[in-house]
């Protein structure tokens, strides 16, 4: 995986946790130990969820913000993606 350092500025990401938190935003920056972004949805998926059907759903309807600025921990991220390359429902 390319570290989050790499990903555009201002961009909407998709960001995947260790703890399989997801969470969707414009990415601002990162100091290498914490990411910035803002206009955020944060989803904790509860067992079973269907994780990608959320995100592509995302990528179809846009982002449902639900926090203005999110900090998250770097190391914290398994994968990001760019929204805008994930494939929407049809």
């Amino acid at each position: 995986m390319t570290s989050i350092a790499n990903a555009p500025h201002g961009s909407n990401l998709v960001l995947e946790t260790k703890t399989g938190r997801v969470i969707i935003g414009r990415f601002d920056n990162t100091n290498g130990f914490q990411v910035f972004l803002h206009d955020v949805d944060v989803w904790d998926p509860p067992a079973g969820a269907d994780v990608e059907h959320y995100i592509r759903e995302t990528a179809t309807y846009g982002v449902d913000v639900k926090q203005r600025d999110f900090t998250c921990e770097a190391g914290s991220i398994t994968r990001w993606r760019k929204l805008g390359e994930i494939a929407k429902i049809e």
